[in-house]
């Protein structure tokens, strides 16, 4: 392994972190909060160690794949750590522990708190809390690919190991390009958002904290009830539409603005997205109206709110969807497992690994009748290779085993199997609320310090696609390295 550019991209990171921080810093300072302390003595701390860590010499400049795969996992591990001591050094969190899975799940845009009275919270670390979700949403390790030419360094490997979705593909031919559009694009909708909500009558603080939790599809709040709070159709129509936009394939933006209109209507991906978001939320809609709502437009618009919400792993709530009936609520879990597109800010498994199972179920059953045909599987015009296929059942096998051995670790706190499930799903999906004992009116914090690490390592595996964490620790592809 070529430790000498790990440890020096390393210390880029951390200096990165160290100006990202700088706002909060500002606010705390601005409001005079207990937290401006914590947070110098934080950008104190990563300036100190990115400045030893970047000046590491006598490094190749080619980063292989198994480099890329550690200054990924280590990269979010280490900016979780810096990340996490404002919130310990202010009594925002009652242990350290606590404090990095908070930040754990505000940089994976996973959204789960354990921190029941928010409004309570500084404004400097409540700013904090909502930023990492814009910062994780697009990736920071994305943002530091940009810089390493200027290194003379290679970031594709990087690129490729953070990229969600089972294909990481280049917009444009050179990387830094690729992740120049990415942020470009994520700053205007962001920007787009901002404006939405002031026309809403938001100040500007608040339209920063919603906008970055639903751009970065995060969903953390400065309020206890989240968007509940402020009873608004507008607000919660901004965000619900902007939550449907963050989950897109950001690539099909730049397509429009190059004016290649087919590339994104034709792409099947986006359009079982939608599908699943129009036929779900109209099915909920269904169901509320007819069991225990008496008006169906606001049936319609808690059904699309929650969907939205939920299927691009945002989190934000509007009411106690656990109290739905069942089969809403088994919707909800479905469209949870699903998760958004590859390519955008959402977390879940991915509606492109959807679509290929269904496309490879619907290829066997032809191959019945046809056992001699040959049957190329195609996306949008373009074949998928059976590398792309076995991956995806690599992915999903991996999930499932990941998937029930957490819920049993988690099912030792004496908790039912549904909340025990959920609370796996909600952190592996980086979703944030789940149900029963993890509700949207529920926090972590009643679990035990061992089972918040647990699901601090899941919101991190689902975040770097659960590969990524595996393959660099796996004992095997280390023989050799030492």
């Amino acid at each position: 392994m070529n430790f000498g550019i790990v440890i020096r991209v390393l210390g880029i990171l951390l200096l990165i972190e160290a100006v990202l921080m700088l706002p909060s810093l500002l606010i705390a300072i601005y409001t005079n909060g207990v937290d401006k302390i914590p947070f110098l003595i934080a950008i104190l701390i990563s300036v100190g160690l990115g400045f030893i860590l970047s000046k590491k010499e006598n490094y190749k400049n080619q980063i292989s794949a198994k480099d890329g795969l550690a200054i990924v996992t280590l990269g979010w591990i280490i900016a979780s750590i810096i990340g996490a001591i404002p919130l310990y050094l202010s009594n925002s969190t009652t242990t350290y522990i606590d404090a990095f899975f908070e930040i754990v799940s505000g940089l994976t845009t996973t959204g789960a708190t354990l921190i029941s009275d928010v409004e309570s919270l500084p404004d400097g670390i409540i700013f904090w809390r909502s930023f990492t979700h814009w910062i994780g949403g697009m990736g920071i390790l994305v943002f530091t690919v940009a810089l390493l030419p200027a290194l003379g360094v290679g970031g594709f490997q990087i690129y490729k190991a953070e990229s969600p979705g089972p294909v990481a593909g280049k917009i444009a031919p050179r990387i830094k390009d690729t992740a120049t559009i990415l942020y470009k694009t994520y700053a205007i909708i962001t920007i787009c958002q901002i404006i939405m909500l002031l026309l809403g009558k938001m100040n500007l603080f608040e339209s920063l904290i919603y906008t970055f939790g639903t751009v970065g599809t995060g969903g953390f709040s400065d309020k206890n009830n989240s968007i509940a709070f402020y009873d608004s159709t507008y607000i919660q129509l901004v965000i619900g539409i902007f939550m449907v936009l963050s989950g897109v394939n950001f690539s099909h933006y730049y397509s429009l603005y190059n004016k290649k209109f087919k590339d994104v209507f034709y792409d099947g991906e986006l359009r079982l997205y939608l599908g699943i978001i129009f036929f779900s939320t109209i099915a909920i809609t269904i169901n509320l109206f007819t069991t225990s709502y008496t008006n169906i437009g606001l049936a319609l618009k808690d059904s699309f709110f929650q969907v939205s919400s939920l299927i691009t792993t945002t989190g934000f709530s509007t009411t106690d969807f656990d109290l739905w009936p069942s089969f809403s609520k088994g919707i909800l879990l479905l469209v949870m497992f699903i998760g958004g597109s590859a390519g955008s800010t959402a977390g879940g498994t991915k509606v492109i690994r959807t679509l290929v199972m269904f496309k490879l179920i619907k290829r066997e059953i032809t191959k019945i009748f046809h056992p001699r045909a040959v049957i190329a599987l195609k996306d949008n015009n373009k074949i998928i290779d059976d590398d792309t296929v076995v991956n995806i059942f690599g992915y999903f096998s991996l999930y499932v085993f990941i998937f029930i051995a957490s819920t049993l670790l988690v099912s030792l706190e004496g908790i039912d199997l549904l909340s025990a499930s959920s609370s796996v799903l909600t952190t592996l999906n980086n979703i944030g609320p789940g149900l029963g004992f993890v509700g949207p009116t529920r926090t972590f914090g009643e679990f035990h310090q061992l089972t918040k690490l647990l699901f601090s390592f899941l919101m991190l595996l689902g975040r770097l696609e659960l590969f990524t964490i595996i393959a660099l620790f796996a004992p095997k592809n280390w023989r050799g390295e030492i």
